[in-house]
C-alpha cells in the first residue's frame, strides 16, 4: 500500500483500521465495489462501511467514485440505504427477473416439519438417508451457538465440524481444507460465515430454519 496499489481487497474493519491510522487514503478512489452488500449494509458491518465511504465520498459531487453494489438478495431497505452513494441516474440490473425459478435446477428441495427439540435426531436421520457415511454435508444455523451445540451433537454419527465467526482465521482455513478433502463429513456453519464458500461435490445442503 506505501508504494502504491490499483485494486484493494479487504474486510470493513481492517480497511477501517488502515483509513484511521493514516496508512491507507482513499481520497482518489475511483471505483467503489461492495459484494454481499445487504449483509455490509446490515447492522453488522454498517457503521464500519459508513465510516470508510464517508473519507471516499463528497457530499452532492459528480466527481465521486463510481459504486458497485452485489447481492444474491436485495430486499427494499437495501436500496434505500444504497441510494445515499448512487448517483440520481444508477442503474439496477436484475439477473433473475421475473422467472419464479431461482434455484438450480439440478438441485431437489424438501422441507420437512418438526419441533425444535427433535431437530438435531431428524437432521441426523436426513444426512443419513441422503449423504449416508461417504457423502459430503453442510448444514447452515442461524447462530454460532445452534451450530456449535449441533456439531457436538450426538446423534450425528459422521464427523462433524462447526465453521463460525467466532473461530480464528487460521482454524477455519484447517477446517475449510478439512473438510474440501474429505477429512471429515458434516460441516455446520452459521449463513454469514458460510456465503461465498467455494466446495465442489457437496451432496446435501441442510438449512435449520427458513432463511430469513
Amino acid at each position: 500500500m506505501r508504494s502504491g496499489i490499483d485494486i484493494l481487497v479487504g474486510t470493513p474493519g481492517r480497511i477501517k483500521d488502515h483509513v484511521q491510522s493514516g496508512k491507507l487514503d482513499l481520497t482518489k478512489v475511483k471505483h467503489v465495489v461492495l459484494d454481499e452488500v445487504d449483509q455490509m449494509l446490515d447492522m453488522g458491518f454498517a457503521e464500519q462501511v459508513e465510516d470508510i465511504l464517508r473519507v471516499a465520498y463528497k457530499k452532492d459531487s459528480e466527481d465521486n467514485p463510481q459504486t458497485l453494489l452485489f447481492s444474491a438478495t436485495c430486499p427494499h431497505w437495501v436500496y434505500d440505504v444504497a441510494k445515499k452513494y448512487m448517483k440520481s441516474k444508477y442503474e439496477q440490473i436484475d439477473l433473475i427477473g421475473k422467472r419464479t425459478q431461482k434455484a438450480a435446477t439440478t438441485v431437489n428441495h424438501l422441507a420437512i416439519e418438526c419441533h425444535w427439540s427433535q431437530r438435531a435426531a431428524v437432521i441426523a436421520d436426513v444426512i443419513q438417508v441422503y449423504s449416508g457415511s461417504q457423502g459430503r454435508t453442510i448444514v447452515f444455523c442461524e447462530t454460532k451457538k445452534e451450530a456449535n451445540e449441533l456439531a457436538l451433537n450426538a446423534s450425528i454419527k459422521q464427523d462433524c465440524q462447526s465453521l463460525h465467526g467466532d473461530i480464528p482465521q487460521k482454524q477455519r482455513e484447517i477446517t475449510l481444507k478439512g473438510f474440501r478433502n474429505g477429512t471429515f463429513k458434516v460441516l455446520v456453519a452459521t449463513n454469514v460465515a458460510a456465503r461465498g464458500l467455494d466446495i465442489p461435490e457437496v451432496d446435501l445442503v441442510v438449512q435449520c430454519s427458513p432463511p430469513k
